[in-house]
């Protein structure tokens, strides 16, 4: 495992501001939360800034221009004076495996920036491959009490999940989530943890290890590495769970407000990605509460009769999506401190794409019988769009499709011509890739620098 890059200025800067090398301040002053760096970004924007232009000598006549009350110039300074300790924190970290990404880093995962857009937060800590955070997969969360029947349903479908190549991702807390995890694992797949404490301490794990060493994990938090368990935190993360993910299932909730119940009914609002929930004999109170929601209830046949789990899940997708189009990051005022995103127009390097984009493959779609003459023709683009459709959440190359897909070359051509015709995708080039509009429309919308 190498996964050592070099940190951009930009990054160092907004480390800087937004990163917190101890337990208590050094500086006196509290770093930037994810509100006030994105109110800042924007106006760095408005000045042709970037989160770098800090670093330089004539920072203080750069700042005098700023008119928040609580993001002041005596505050910044305080903050990017803290290089000493930032240094000393980063030997640290790079020691143990840590690497960082912000939202200036073409690394960052594309699928926060499309879906959370104003909330991605500036700053991500991990230890692992970064590639994985590309893939999507399956979210299995799940509350930390459980019983026989919740550990076991996780098990049987996180070795399902791996079996059939589907990554796993969950939050590694105790219960479903780190069963989850560890059963994929112990499958020898791939697998994402992304945590609301202990990166440190669950670097060094030895669970963890061998999976991280093989490049078959990663765990990421937007937490300082050394910050301790934090209920506020926990309730944060979840969000990032989902927005990485395909489709989310969740195995158990109780009906109180907790980080589960509160994080599947924040995707439902949100509708990041279909949400699917166990209805076992004894459904707990937080389940049939999301049922009523608009979760999709599934149960034990899942795992007994799914030849395909992908294929059932991308059926379950295009149910969804049916009822519910895809919802873009909203539009925040400018007033205070925000939560407008800043984003790169390209979402990952050029020399990585591929081994990005190699994601769930789906089975090869059946020939329709033969129509009868009298009947009403078949519009197979209308059958082939939903799953066409899931597989451009983010940018996608042509024959990356082909390989997903399993589809004809000739054929994938008119049906991409015939989807952005009808304004259903966009083709970007240098090189020519493909993009779900509703996702384009976002980041378009947002200031494509940082």
């Amino acid at each position: 495992m190498n996964h050592e890059f070099q940190m951009s200025l930009d990054t160092q800067s907004i480390l800087l501001l937004c990163g917190q090398f101890g337990k208590k301040s050094i500086s006196g002053v509290q770093p930037l939360t994810t509100p006030e760096y994105t109110w800042l970004a924007h106006w760095l924007l408005e000045q042709k800034m970037r989160p770098a232009d800090l670093l330089g000598p004539e920072v203080t006549t750069k700042l005098t221009s700023l008119s928040s009350q609580t993001i002041t110039a005596n505050r910044l300074l305080a903050l990017l004076k803290r290089q000493t300790a930032m240094a000393a924190a980063l030997e640290s970290w790079n020691q143990q495996g840590l690497w960082i990404l912000s939202r200036s880093d073409k690394m960052y995962p594309s699928r926060l920036k499309a879906r959370l857009g104003p909330a991605a937060p500036p700053l991500f800590y991990g230890i692992g491959d970064p590639l994985l955070l590309h893939k999507g997969g399956l979210a299995i969360i799940g509350t930390r009490d459980t019983n026989k029947s919740v550990i076991d349903f996780t098990r049987r479908l996180a070795k399902l999940s791996a079996h059939q190549g589907i990554t796993v991702i969950s939050g590694g807390a105790k219960g479903v989530d780190t069963e989850a995890l560890l059963t994929t694992l112990a499958q020898g797949r791939c697998a994402i943890g992304v945590l609301a404490d202990g990166l440190l301490k669950a670097a060094l794990a030895n669970k963890y290890r061998n999976a991280i060493e093989e490049n078959r994990l990663v765990l990421i938090s937007p937490f300082a590495p050394q910050i301790g368990f934090n209920t506020d935190n926990a309730i944060a993360r979840n969000q990032y769970i989902y927005t990485l993910a395909d489709w989310a299932l969740v195995v158990n909730c109780d009906d109180e407000p907790g980080n589960v119940l509160a994080g599947a009914l924040e995707n439902l609002q949100a509708g990041w990605v279909p949400l699917l929930v166990w209805q076992e004999e004894k459904i707990s109170l937080g389940n049939q509460q999301l049922l009523n929601q608009g979760a999709i209830a599934i149960d034990h046949a899942i795992l007994q009769h799914t030849t395909d789990l992908r294929e059932q899940l991308q059926l379950l997708t295009h149910q969804v999506r049916e009822s519910a189009a895809v919802i873009p990051p909203p539009t925040l005022p400018l007033t205070a401190p925000t939560k407008l995103e800043i984003t790169e127009p390209e979402t990952t390097e050029q020399n990585f794409a591929e081994e990005i984009l190699q994601v769930n493959r789906l089975p090869m779609i059946p020939a329709s019988p033969a129509t009868p003459v009298s009947a009403t023709p078949i519009d197979l683009f209308e059958i082939v769009w939903p799953y066409l459709e899931s597989q451009l959440q983010t940018e996608t190359t042509e024959q990356t499709l082909i390989d997903i897909l399993n589809l004809h070359p000739a054929q994938l051509k008119i049906w991409l011509k015939r989807a952005i015709e009808s304004g259903k995708i966009r083709k970007l080039n240098k090189p020519v890739r493909y993009l779900n509009a509703h996702v384009y429309s976002a980041l378009e919308k947002q200031p494509a620098l940082f």
